[in-house]
């Protein structure tokens, strides 16, 4: 579980807030009582960014893998029904 402290406290304190990162331990900012930010450690901060690159290049393999249809063919089907509907 990660401490919380307020800006006042953890900016006395911040020395030993780094040692706990260092450590593997979380430390939580709040102003007025509502978290605003978190001081973690840096192994803790490059798993986060591999997993959202993760996400992104599964979400990018999954629009890869759907079908697609080119210009060519639009523009043939769009020219192809106002052909058979005839001008009068």
């Amino acid at each position: 579980m990660s401490e919380a402290m307020n800006i006042r406290e953890a900016r006395a304190g911040l020395s030993g807030i780094l040692s706990k990162a260092e450590a593997g331990e979380a430390t939580v900012i709040t102003r007025n009582g509502t978290p605003v930010a978190a001081l973690v450690p840096l192994s803790d901060d490059e798993a986060l960014e591999e997993a959202a690159d993760e996400l992104l290049a599964r979400e990018a393999r999954r629009h890869l893998d759907e079908p697609t249809v080119s210009m060519t063919e639009v523009l043939s089907d769009l020219f192809s029904e106002d052909s058979g509907q005839g001008a009068g």
